[in-house]
């Protein structure tokens, strides 16, 4: 298991940059594939159905398709099933739209910012307005506490790193 465990986030990784470079069919030079933005990005790689459930429910799709840059923390699936029971269908709800809104954009931030900037900081703002604190324990970032568990997906707006839970506003 603990094998398993330490290969997971290179195949996830591995995926991840397959499906980004692939889910545009348009060719940039030399033959490659060109990146997409974020949210196809997301759909591509298969493991974040529930943050883009959420994405569209809070209305958020066009802006995260927007120019950007944006650096995105994105909690996989698993994270999703991780909160307490019934939380994720409550704030799907319509009526929820706003909180909905509110804890996701607390997972992105303003600009593009590559791992190797990340672990230089102690915080940063986020486009909800509070900051996330960011700690390196042992030569792991943790952003609010999840493990950030890939880091640098390359996205037409900006840049998406793979955490292990969802971070909640204070």
């Amino acid at each position: 298991m603990k094998t398993f465990t330490r290969i997971l986030p290179a195949l996830l990784l591995a995926f991840l940059f397959a499906a980004c470079a692939s889910s545009k069919d348009t060719k940039a030079e030399g033959g490659e594939p060109e990146p997409a933005d974020i949210v196809d990005t997301a759909v591509a790689a298969g493991d974040f159905d529930t943050l883009v459930a959420a994405v569209k429910a809070a209305e958020l799709v066009e802006t995260l398709k927007g120019k950007g840059p944006f650096t995105v923390f994105a909690p996989t699936d698993a994270a999703f099933a991780d909160l307490p029971e019934g939380t994720l269908d409550e704030l799907l709800k319509p009526e929820n739209k706003e909180k909905l809104a509110s804890i996701l954009t607390y997972h992105v931030v303003a600009g593009e910012v590559m791992a190797d900037d990340v672990v230089k900081l102690t915080e940063a703002e986020t486009v909800q307005g509070q900051k996330v604190q960011i700690e390196v324990k042992d030569g792991t970032v943790y952003v609010d506490g999840a493990k950030v568990v890939i880091t640098d997906i390359k996205c037409t707006n900006g840049v998406i790193h793979v955490i292990d839970k969802v971070i909640l506003p204070k």
